[in-house]
């Protein structure tokens, strides 16, 4: 493990230089955050990536994936989307992963890299960082604290367990080149929960009333519903996901319940100012 900044070129350089594969995880993701501030976002998400590939053709990998979201095709009000759709980013954190994805995409057109891009739906599983809904609705309601609510609750969004996204990654990266590289592929599971949906789960997986649910103001530009169509991953390399929703969550409301200390660390200190700001009150 190394910590550094992926925009930094003499980190990123020669770790590239001893890998095989290129997995590019790293983001600023939390919508919230980048309607305050964008410069993270340009950094992390369109310098980090441009980093990682030059990087990558000055010391060439078998593979390098570009970890993207559903964000990118914006509100979708119909059919599940296809990666053949096109980009409607509505905020400025799905707007700087379009150019991260952009980049990738044209290095490989540009000089060969065999580069894929992916684009997953919302992510939900042990360790995610607590001002994520799942987790910030799972830590808030074990100690009897109001699970802030934007607008009408409403908002639909398609999740994923890390895990079987991470199966989804492995796919790609045992796969033949003629079958992914230059390609982009959808990788969700079909589950798609509103906000107050899953907010009734983990009330009702804590044994915790329903008046912990606060509305608050709705956040700006949001979007009423992501929808993903996985076909192409499914038929080209036989990916499904494997974990039910329905056992996933409450194992990993389970998960932040037996694991306080990592989490009460956390949300503390800095994240409490945050958490100020964004919703009025702790």
């Amino acid at each position: 493990f190394v910590r550094g900044d992926i925009a930094d070129a003499e980190v990123v350089t020669p770790l590239v230089e001893k890998a095989d594969y290129v997995v590019n995880f790293a983001a600023e993701t939390h919508v919230d955050r980048s309607i305050e501030d964008q410069s993270k976002l340009i950094r992390a998400n369109i310098e980090g990536p441009l980093t990682l590939l030059n990087a990558a053709r000055k010391h060439p990998v078998k593979r390098f994936i570009q970890v993207g979201t559903d964000e990118v095709y914006g509100e979708v009000m119909g059919d599940p989307v296809t990666e053949e759709a096109p980009l409607h980013p509505r905020n400025p954190y799905s707007a700087a992963k379009v150019g991260g994805d952009a980049m990738a995409m044209a290095y490989h057109a540009t000089f060969g890299l065999p580069v894929v891009v992916t684009r997953c739906s919302n992510n939900y599983g042990p360790y995610q960082y607590p001002e994520k809904m799942i987790p910030l609705f799972t830590t808030n309601a074990m100690v009897d604290k109001s699970l802030p609510v934007y607008g009408s609750g409403k908002n639909q969004r398609d999740w994923i367990h890390v895990a079987d996204h991470c199966r989804a990654l492995d796919a790609i990266l045992a796969a033949d080149a003629d079958q992914v590289d230059g390609e982009i592929f959808n990788i969700g599971a079909g589950n798609e929960k509103d906000v107050l949906q899953i907010a009734d789960i983990i009330l009702s997986t804590l044994d915790k009333p329903k008046s912990l649910l606060e509305h608050v103001t709705d956040r700006l530009g949001h979007d009423r519903r992501y929808a993903l169509s996985p076909a192409k991953i499914k038929e080209r390399l036989g990916f499904v996901p494997e974990i039910e929703f329905e056992d996933g969550l409450p194992q990993t409301i389970h998960w932040y319940v037996e694991n306080k200390d990592w989490w009460e660390r956390i949300k503390s200190g800095e994240f409490l100012k945050y958490y100020d700001q964004m919703y009025g009150k702790r």
